[in-house]
């Protein structure tokens, strides 16, 4: 059966790790656009102050604090939605976090925590949603990565998570088309964005961790979740590279390997030393009630990626056929 999105201005949309990066930029954006939000992250006094944000602009929001680590926790979050609204219609798996470093210098307690955060946060958020939309339709949006389709050396237990989140929002689709769920399952898969990311991550590199450019803004990310909410489409690449490291390393592995090993392993170190008094939140909240969606020395960042916008326009002019179909 085929998935039934409403408009954004008619939707109730939970968004995890809603107070940085891209959550926070797809939470102001739903709110301009006209919808009802709730808002989920660790962090209390953020939430508290996004959710004043948001209501002054007239929008009807939700905050929630929870670690989506947590099972019970989500499972709080879909009940508490459902209390104060009704229902929801879309869910966004955006929360994350990420080790910079060899793969032998985290500590074991370290990674599951990461994958605690990166995949079974997914996992739980995910089920939850399918329950809840199996009765009425809507939309599991799961923010992945380019790294969900090649691995990133200095960051690669975080691309082990986002090969994991591929693989069971992929067996997760299937099984939903499978019974006749009407539930579109989509995959974002961004390049560089410039989010919190690096600022918030655990570091192991004597140097400040960097992303490999081209970096997009997080609004660009936005668009391309809140366009999964209203039409339903399988995978979104967000930014070029993202498409062209996907395509580069099914076609010509070996060679991608030797590009990521030449070129990415420099790209993702600073020419400053490390000199944060905290070392990123893996275990906890990194900063307490700031919100931003970028770090403030984040420099140049790309707003528009033209292959995203003509895939998602193409597929919107599609959704729009196929209904004219009546389909």
């Amino acid at each position: 059966m085929r998935a039934q999105l409403k408009p954004l201005s008619e939707q109730v949309i939970v968004i995890t790790g809603a107070t940085s990066g891209i959550g926070l930029a797809t939470a102001r954006e739903a709110a301009r656009r006209g919808a009802k939000l709730v808002l989920v992250a660790r962090d209390e006094r953020a939430l508290s102050a996004l959710g004043d944000e948001l209501r002054q602009r007239q929008c009807e929001a939700l905050a929630i604090a929870a670690d989506v680590g947590d099972e019970a926790a989500v499972q709080r979050v879909s009940a508490d939605a459902i209390a104060r609204f009704g229902h929801y219609d879309t869910w966004v798996n955006n929360a994350g976090v990420s080790i910079y470093g060899r793969l032998d210098d985290a500590t074991m307690a370290e990674n599951r925590r990461l994958f605690d955060t990166n995949f079974w946060g997914v996992v739980h958020g995910a089920l939850a949603a399918r329950r809840h939309l199996r009765g009425h339709g809507g939309a599991i949006i799961t923010v992945g990565s380019v790294a969900s389709d090649l691995s990133l050396p200095l960051q690669g237990m975080y691309s082990a998570s986002k090969h994991a989140v591929k693989g069971f929002i992929d067996a997760l689709r299937v099984e939903s088309d499978n019974e006749g769920a009407p539930v579109s399952i989509t995959l974002i898969k961004p390049a560089s964005v410039s989010t919190m990311l690096t600022e918030h991550a655990r570091n192991y590199l004597p140097q400040k961790p960097a992303l490999p450019p081209p970096v997009y803004a997080p609004k660009v990310v936005a668009d391309a979740i809140l366009h999964a909410a209203a039409h339903p489409v399988r995978d979104v690449y967000v930014g070029e590279p993202s498409v062209a490291g996907s395509t580069f390393m099914s076609i010509a592995p070996g060679m991608t390997d030797k590009l990521l090993q030449t070129f990415v392993i420099n790209m993702q170190q600073r020419r400053e030393a490390e000199d944060r008094p905290d070392n990123g939140n893996l275990f906890k909240p990194a900063e307490h009630g700031v919100l931003r969606e970028s770090p403030e020395d984040s420099g140049f960042t790309l707003r528009h990626s033209p292959y995203t916008e003509v895939m998602t326009r193409w597929n919107g002019t599609m959704d729009f056929l196929l209904r004219g179909f009546g389909r």
